[in-house]
């Protein structure tokens, strides 16, 4: 459920949900694999959000219980700060509150460590609602926290609180992570242009546009509530913080891949469609599903493949034809990011260009997710759209070009091999541009992977040789069997440009062998 923040008559509106909530509580829990955790744990289980300092401001079920209680969550005290506009608590018991199974349940969901996403976080703050909002956000006031879950609702879409919103994660550098709503129309504080509006799969859900036509929600996960689908993607977002960190992206990539356009943008294009999904060029995302069910590891493997910078960045008169030039810097990775700067001016527009070489003999799907903020003390945004074409023909394949959201998201399916230039264009002129600079997050993958096979083996001074072909600039591990079902990594290494990998290995007891895909 979601708890509506409200504090006017929250006494009464949380006596009327009391009854089906607890008797529904033992349901409420994450399902780790359909949001792809146990996959990504398989292969890199230390990340759970280590070194990550996250925030759960909770609305009360009754007066003062709005605490998490760490013995629920199998948490040390230790872990904990407990605020409120009576200060700040270490220990439990303490005077500011009482305990709320909702908080334990959010909780356990985000970093508990029974069933939490990221249950290695550094520290949590658990902050008092009513106090967070109009204290903390009202006055702008800095929190050590990047990642703040907010499993409750204003009741309404309040676009000046979106706004206070807006400023706070724009100058502080902090992902709101919020639900929904459980029905009607999407509220505040998930109406946010910067923030993550959550949305529950299968369960009750508000459903988007927002009063201005916006898509809302951003991103779903299979819940009952959005209260407990919206802490498993707060927790996703620490654990690509985490990663970010410790240089999972490449070097030199932890600053960018830090900012929370980034991980927004990750989270977005990592999700996967659901039956039914749909968008358009001027509705990015579906209005009931958003970007599609959140995937953790999907959104991992394209951190994981490293920054592809746009291989050539153009100023053209405002209004003109924006074909693809002649291709340079053909990128070959088939996942990857990038972060950068996007600039117009009154006379032209602005278009940067990502060409991509995509080889193979498979028809591919394939997903682009831009992002940017709605700007500090700004009432609008700058418009940004993302094309795809194909580079021989000059034919376009798919556009996104809302006036209205901060995200543009394409999805094509069965995209043949080939030439392609993925562009993203900075409107110029008075009408789109606020300003002249824009800074942008965009992830892109061309998928399912072609799978890997292997060529003929030779025999030679005692070693088994073969060559591996598969994805270009892809991790694989090759694994050796002497029987069925019984498999030992024997190598782990990147293919070439090319998507090649030679292996050679003792050939006494090898008469098996395969090739799965790192991320």
């Amino acid at each position: 459920m979601e708890v509506p923040w409200k504090s006017d008559n929250i006494s009464m509106r949380m006596f009327c949900c009391c009854v089906l909530f607890f008797a529904a509580l033992n349901a409420f829990s994450a399902d780790l694999n359909t949001i792809g955790l146990n996959t990504l744990w398989s292969f890199e289980p230390g990340l759970t959000g280590a070194t990550v300092r996250v925030a759960q401001p909770e609305a009360s079920l009754g007066p003062g219980q709005w605490q998490v209680d760490p013995t629920a969550v199998g948490q040390p005290v230790a872990l904990f700060n407990w605020i409120s506009s009576g200060g700040t608590a270490g220990t439990l018991p303490n005077s500011l509150g009482t305990v709320s199974a909702h908080a334990n349940t959010v909780g356990n969901n985000f970093y508990g460590t029974a069933n939490g996403v990221a249950p290695g976080v550094m520290h949590m703050d658990n902050y008092d609602a009513d106090y967070f909002v109009n204290t903390i956000i009202a006055n702008q006031t800095a929190i050590a926290a990047k990642v703040v879950n907010q499993s409750f609702v204003e009741g309404v879409e309040d676009p000046t609180l979106d706004r206070d919103y807006d400023r706070y994660a724009a100058r502080y550098n902090v992902l709101f992570v919020s639900g929904a709503g459980n029905g009607g129309a999407v509220q505040s504080p998930s109406t946010a242009y910067n923030g993550m509006s959550v949305g529950a799969l299968g369960g009750l859900s508000s459903v988007g546009p927002t009063l201005n036509g916006r898509c809302k929600p951003d991103i779903t996960v299979p819940e009952q509530f959005t209260s407990f689908s919206t802490p498993q993607v707060s927790g996703a977002a620490a654990i690509l913080l985490q990663a970010a960190a410790r240089g999972d992206g490449g070097s030199g990539s932890a600053t960018d891949l830090s900012d929370i356009r980034m991980v927004k943008a990750l989270l977005l294009n990592g999700a996967q469609k659901p039956a039914g999904w749909t968008n358009s060029a001027s509705n990015p995302l579906d209005f009931r599903y958003g970007a599609g069910v959140l995937n953790a590891f999907q959104s991992y493997r394209e951190l994981r493949a490293g920054r592809q910078t746009a291989g050539l960045t153009q100023s053209i008169l405002t209004g003109t034809a924006h074909l693809p030039p002649p291709a340079v810097n053909e990128i070959t990775s088939r996942r990857g990011w990038d972060f950068a700067t996007a600039s117009s001016s009154v006379t032209d527009d602005g278009v940067a260009h990502y060409f991509f070489n995509v080889i193979g003999t498979e028809n591919r799907s394939f997903t682009a997710t831009l992002v940017w903020n709605r700007q500090q003390n700004q009432t609008t945004i700058n418009d940004l759209d993302l094309f795809l074409y194909h580079v021989p023909d000059n034919a376009l394949i798919a556009t996104s070009v809302s006036l209205v959201d901060n995200v543009e998201h394409l999805s094509v399916t069965n995209l043949p091999p080939g030439h392609y230039d993925l562009q993203v264009f900075k409107s110029g002129g008075l009408a789109k541009r606020v300003t002249n600079n824009e800074t942008y997050a965009l992830a892109f993958d061309f998928g399912p992977s072609q799978p890997p096979v292997f060529g003929p083996p030779s025999l030679a001074s005692g070693q088994f040789r073969t060559r591996l072909s598969g994805e270009p600039n892809q991790r694989y591990v090759v694994q050796a069997s002497s029987i069925l079902g019984t498999w030992s990594p024997v190598l782990t290494n990147t293919t070439t440009s090319a998507g090649t990998l030679d292996v050679s290995l003792p050939a006494s007891g090898t008469r098996f062998l395969r090739a799965l895909e790192l991320p």
